[in-house]
């Protein structure tokens, strides 16, 4: 296997989640700040153009962190990071959608149209009077998601997933790109202090990440 790793939050997700589980792939660094992942021979291998992905020996291509965490899970699951159980997984996931699309794609979309604009214009496309709402969104749903989270340790209860993985890079990266969340949230605040004392947290950042920049 080959992982085809990035600096962005996406890859720095799939990181975090081998450093949990103690997982090392072989990986090629793909430059997405001059639009790699754009052009050929990428996406040959995933015609997304999305990072990461992981090429399977057999030329297979899996795309999509999330999908990436599934596959490696069925490999080797324990730690269980998704769940032991059917009941567990499926509950996992159910959290995992609704943090996905109701907070962390407001802000990756809102990050494309405003402060990450220049970067991405002509590559994708772009709606800059998107951007100030999309903002608004993602902070409601993160209050609307602390209001559920009562009496949790972690997303999914007491059981640390893919889900804190998830949400905390995205919530750490939307903080260096100027979408800061509440930090007088009475459960997502303390979450995610505790997420960042995990030594997986510091260790998933990419080495070409500065002091200051976009935290990826």
């Amino acid at each position: 296997m080959l992982l085809l790793d990035a600096m962005s939050p996406a890859p720095r997700a799939l990181r975090m989640y081998l450093v949990e589980k103690n997982l090392t792939l072989p990986m090629r660094q793909v430059d997405v700040f001059t639009g790699e992942n754009r052009q050929a021979p990428y996406l040959a291998h995933n015609p997304a153009g999305q990072t990461p992905a992981l090429l399977l020996d057999d030329g297979t291509c899996i795309a999509e962190s999330v999908a990436i965490m599934e596959f490696l899970e069925e490999l080797h699951p324990d730690p269980p990071l998704i769940g032991a159980t059917p009941a567990q997984r499926a509950e996992t996931r159910q959290w995992q959608r609704r943090t996905e699309l109701n907070i962390t794609e407001n802000i990756h979309n809102a990050y494309h149209y405003a402060e990450g604009l220049a970067r991405f214009q002509g590559r994708i496309p772009v709606a800059p009077e998107a951007a100030e709402g999309l903002k608004r969104v993602a902070q409601d749903r993160i209050a609307w998601l602390d209001r559920m989270l009562d009496g949790h340790t972690y997303i999914v209860g007491d059981r640390f997933t893919i889900v804190d993985i998830w949400l905390y890079i995205w919530l750490d990266f939307a903080t260096s790109v100027q979408q800061p969340f509440d930090r007088t949230l009475r459960n997502i605040a303390p979450w995610f202090e505790r997420i960042a004392t995990r030594p997986s947290a510091s260790a998933s950042l990419h080495p070409g990440c500065k002091p200051g920049g976009v935290r990826g």
